[in-house]
């Protein structure tokens, strides 16, 4: 199964690509929705990498293929700019997810 990148910057696309992941660079509702079904339609992605922008800006968009579809499984990504997340993400979800602090 292959990975297919759907970045908002030619940055992170360029990187991906120098590592051979194919993908698109998209800026709009309607470009995301149709890069997303896409790659769904295409069987031997096995995985969708997004860069952490549109599961903000779109999480409707985001939400529907992940609540919908078992494959492909969805990964977002930081981008150049960073993660807009918390330092300490990983270690919350965890004390979450087994409800003890670690």
């Amino acid at each position: 199964m292959k990975m297919y990148l759907i970045s908002d910057n030619i940055d992170t696309y360029t990187g991906m690509r120098l590592v051979g992941v194919e993908g698109a660079v998209v800026h709009e509702r309607n470009e995301l929705r149709e890069a997303l079904e896409k790659a769904v339609s295409d069987s031997s992605i096995g995985i969708i990498l997004l860069t952490e922008k549109f599961g903000r800006e779109f999480p409707d968009i985001i939400d529907d293929v992940k609540l919908n579809r078992s494959l492909p499984l969805i990964i977002e990504i930081p981008d150049r700019h960073g993660t807009g997340r918390n330092p300490d993400f990983i270690t919350s979800y965890v004390n979450e997810a087994i409800g003890l602090k670690l």
